[in-house]
């Protein structure tokens, strides 16, 4: 990840604010509020801006005049209770900003989350950064052969080489060209004073979706966590993922109890229909049951037989 001096100075004269304030604040990522955390090869995610923490969600919860006299240990049992019963309004009452820097082929697929503020870099008015995610050789993979939207084998030698060099070689290209329609350089210059440049809405369209652009993105508490619950999965895309597992990390920072139940009963636990209710039932009192009489489909009976990490063939 680069920044520029400009950006650099930005940063340190926004974390060198001092500001006196009534509302509550978290002292963990104020430690880190403004930062640059950095993201693949070129991108980074920073909170900007945030409203409320643990307290927030309990008092609106109990819809009283602060904190009280409650013990955290009675707030963290009833943001427990919350999570656990997926009860939803409490949580909408914090909301946190986050500036980020990431390929337009994960901004198009991080936008389908319809449920934030979103402001992202306009190409009609600024020249885009020339600046590319190149995937590290461990990240080329070829498509799976079990799952339509997924990764199977990690390409090798030669192949792999050759992807990356098209890779790089295309978006080099295309930004150059970009340039040369635009006649004006990244760094500003003229490239023919004799010519006249097209317009950057129509110029941009020639870019590679490796292309990096910013944005900034605000959302509810509860809202993240639905992001996070799908985004940092292991079953998610690696460059979305990466930018989840640091998101992840500033909800721990900003609000640790809710953080510690949402990794309870949202990312460690697991969801069970009534017929999958019924075989764990089943197993427990030793009976067994097979995939042909449960009534599941194949896939619901793996992903089942999955969360509960059962093997045991003598069971089934």
């Amino acid at each position: 990840m680069k920044l520029t001096k400009e950006q650099q100075e930005d940063i340190k004269n926004q974390q060198s604010q001092s500001n006196l304030t009534k509302r509550v604040t978290s002292p963990e990522l104020e430690k880190i509020l403004y930062e640059a955390l950095p993201a693949l090869d070129h991108g980074f995610v920073r909170v900007v801006d945030y409203m409320g923490d643990d307290t927030s969600i309990v008092q609106s919860a109990r819809v009283s005049y602060g904190k009280g006299t409650k013990q955290v240990s009675t707030d963290a049992g009833l943001i427990k209770y919350l999570m656990r019963h997926w009860h939803s309004t409490p949580f909408e009452m914090c909301e946190i900003k986050y500036h980020i820097k990431l390929p337009i082929f994960i901004a198009r697929q991080w936008i389908r989350h319809r449920t934030a503020n979103v402001n992202e870099y306009s190409a009609r008015y600024s020249i885009l950064d020339k600046e590319f995610y190149l995937p590290s050789k461990e990240n080329l993979a070829a498509q799976s052969t079990s799952n339509r939207q997924g990764r199977g084998d990690v390409l090798e030698g030669e192949q792999a080489n050759e992807v990356l060099e098209l890779l790089k070689n295309d978006a080099e290209r295309t930004y150059a060209n970009y340039e040369t329609m635009l006649n004006e350089r990244y760094d500003g210059s003229t490239i023919d004073e004799n010519k006249k440049g097209l317009a950057r809405e129509l110029a941009r369209m020639n870019l590679t979706l490796n292309t990096y652009t910013q944005w900034y993105w605000k959302t509810d508490l509860l809202n993240l966590m639905n992001f996070l619950r799908l985004r940092a999965d292991h079953h998610a895309q690696y460059e979305i993922r990466v930018y989840a597992d640091i998101m992840l990390d500033t909800l721990k920072k900003w609000v640790p109890i809710t953080y510690e139940a949402f990794m309870d009963y949202r990312v460690g636990g697991t969801e069970v229909s009534a017929k999958g209710k019924i075989i764990i039932q089943k197993l427990i009192k030793g009976e067994k049951i097979s995939m042909e009489d449960s009534g599941l489909s194949k896939r619901e009976w793996s992903e089942l037989m999955e969360a509960f990490d059962i093997k045991d063939k003598s069971l089934i």
